[in-house]
């Protein structure tokens, strides 16, 4: 199995490009699945892409339709998919499915919450948790689907506000 994550890491990167936008597509296996899997930090696990960066729910969102849209998706890109998702590590398969946003494109829910990025994280950072950026909390999320209201930043939990 940890050929396979391997192998998805080096199919797709995913990072931040210079100008603090998301560069390239979310990682993804050869047929389009977007590949959710967990990191531990400061005593919590919390959902991340093949290559490691944190996913993130929004509060605002009720139930798995997604409501960021224009500005907020600029700040907190979804995890989109072509062909739904696959897990590892401490994530649940069960867990995993999708929605359709407003502009037509499918979105990974885990537990029936859309998952974001945060586009200032590189690599391992977290730095997206507890913001209130465009009006309601961010949160990293556990293998249960619960947020993880607890600072992992290691330097005061986000709190970028758009």
């Amino acid at each position: 199995m940890a050929g396979v994550l391997g192998a998805l890491v080096l199919l797709a990167g995913c990072g931040s490009g210079g100008d603090g936008e998301a560069s390239g597509p979310p990682p993804t296996t050869a047929d389009g699945a977007a590949a959710v899997g967990t990191r531990d930090r400061g005593g919590e696990t919390y959902l991340t892409d093949a290559d490691g960066r944190a996913l993130y729910l929004w509060v605002a969102d009720t139930g798995a339709e997604s409501t960021c849209t224009g500005p907020c998706a600029d700040a907190w890109p979804p995890l989109l998919t072509d062909g739904g998702s696959t897990s590892e590590g401490a994530a649940k398969s069960q867990a995993l499915g999708t929605t359709s946003r407003a502009d037509g494109a499918t979105q990974v829910t885990y537990d029936g919450h859309p998952l974001y990025y945060y586009v200032e994280d590189q690599g391992s950072d977290v730095s997206g948790q507890g913001s209130d950026g465009f009006g309601a909390k961010w949160w990293l999320v556990q293998p249960s689907g619960q947020a993880i209201t607890s600072d992992l930043s290691g330097g005061g939990g986000g709190g970028y506000g758009y």
